[in-house]
């Protein structure tokens, strides 16, 4: 009969290390998945403190930004250690904690699997007794294990269903950021024409009170009975008093400068609500040419003056899209460009047609990306500037919008050191 030490030795797994447990081809895919996921450094140690398994971005100095334990039947064996940025990845410390929580699964799963395999070498000499003993043993283990991987997959969906809803939240909100700056900028535009509109109507409205002023003098005198010799002295003195040459020669030009007022602000108006496209819900046959264009004239009040557009459009067939989400994606770019150099700045939009698939470029000659920062611009939380000059979503807007569109982005060097935003979009999205 089999000793209590002996069944305490296979049961329990004592003396067991993690190099026993887990293989490389479990560990490492783990491991280069949270890499490409963010992190700088991920290393697996055991309980001494000695490196096991590791992946790496770049080299890691310093403390890590989660330690978390790998235990073995209720001992802690080791730990998983992640360096990186939590402040521009605040993701990580919970994609540790998953990482480690599979760790563990992996571990207890396949610590079964050598007990169960010990357990078969020693079964052949135990009494019916014992192997009932052990089957009931290792059926309520594994019941806690089908548990313990059921809660797992369950904690994973709902983690994952909250960082989309975490994200979408934020696509939202840096969407809705961008049409309020449009919006100050477009109330800016429409404020000035508006302010001469009013301007010069408090002017006409004295004018047209000078006038009645002169027409009353001349009812006065004709009721008076007032000789036409002595009316003609009278009412040229009048019309002296009351300036009305001036009055005269300069009321034509009011008005027309009201006019040309009022006709701008109807101009920002319609080209405002084209770039909205309020009355187009859904899918429709868009002008992609006269979607740059609108998207040019509602940052007119940042592009005056202080910016180069090139143009080079060519004539394009009609692409069935939804037109709102296509000038966004033009809105960001441009105004990504203009964030990127804050004098002298020259635009270059560029369209043409292969015969299956529009292309769309749009060119500045900023800064430039690095090679380093082109995987990554497009991620959301991403960015080169100092903290609180953007979230890093911008880019990402673009990315989504154009994947709505059934199209593609890339970012390549422009001719003039810049970057060049490349869009490729099929006719008719499958």
């Amino acid at each position: 009969m089999m000793s209590s030490q002996e069944r305490l030795s296979y049961v329990v797994g004592e003396e067991k290390r993690l190099r026993e447990v887990l293989a490389d081809g479990e560990v490492s895919p783990l491991l280069q998945g949270l890499v490409r996921a963010g992190a700088d450094n991920v290393t697996i140690v055991d309980a001494e403190g000695t490196e096991l398994w590791a992946a790496r971005d770049i080299a890691f100095a310093g403390e890590p930004l989660v330690a978390l334990p790998l235990n073995l039947e209720g001992e802690p064996v080791g730990k998983v250690l992640v360096f990186g940025d939590g402040t521009a990845r605040p993701e990580l410390p919970a994609m540790g904690k998953l990482l480690a929580l599979a760790l563990n699964t992996v571990i207890t799963n396949n610590l079964k699997r050598i007990l169960t395999t010990e357990i078969h070498t020693t079964v052949v000499n135990t009494s019916f007794e014992q192997l009932v003993e052990i089957n009931q043993q290792l059926t309520q283990s594994e019941a806690r294990y089908r548990e313990l991987a059921e809660s797992l997959e369950r904690r994973v969906n709902e983690r994952t269903a909250e960082l989309k809803k975490a994200h979408s939240h934020l696509l939202q909100q840096e969407k809705m950021a961008a049409i309020g700056q449009l919006a100050a900028g477009i109330a800016h535009e429409i404020n000035n024409p508006l302010g001469f509109i009013t301007s010069n109507l408090h002017t006409l409205q004295k004018y047209v009170n000078r006038f009645g002023a002169m027409l009353y003098f001349f009812r006065d005198q004709q009721r008076l009975g007032t000789s036409i010799a002595e009316v003609r002295e009278l009412s040229d003195r009048k019309w002296q008093e009351l300036k009305l040459d001036v009055v005269s020669a300069d009321v034509g030009d009011l008005l027309s400068q009201t006019l040309a007022g009022a006709e701008r602000v109807s101009g920002i108006v319609a080209d405002l609500k084209g770039f909205s496209h309020v009355d187009e819900l859904g899918v429709v046959a868009v002008d992609v040419n006269r979607e740059i264009e609108l998207t040019l004239s509602v940052l007119s009040h940042q592009l005056n003056g202080t910016v180069e557009i090139v143009r080079e459009l060519q004539p394009l067939p009609p692409v069935k899209a939804q037109p709102a989400v296509l000038s966004q994606v033009f809105l960001n770019i441009i105004q990504n460009a203009l964030q990127s150099k804050a004098e002298g700045l020259r635009l270059t939009l560029s369209t043409a047609w292969d015969g299956n698939r529009i292309r769309i470029s749009i060119a500045d000659n900023g800064p430039g990306i690095p090679p380093e920062h082109r995987g990554r611009i497009f991620e959301p939380f991403f960015t080169t500037r100092e903290v609180g000059e953007g979230k890093g979503m911008g880019l990402a807007v673009v990315y989504d919008s154009v994947l709505k569109l059934g199209g593609t982005i890339a970012v390549a060097d422009a001719a003039d050191g810049g970057a060049d935003f490349i869009i490729t979009m099929p006719l008719n999205k499958e």
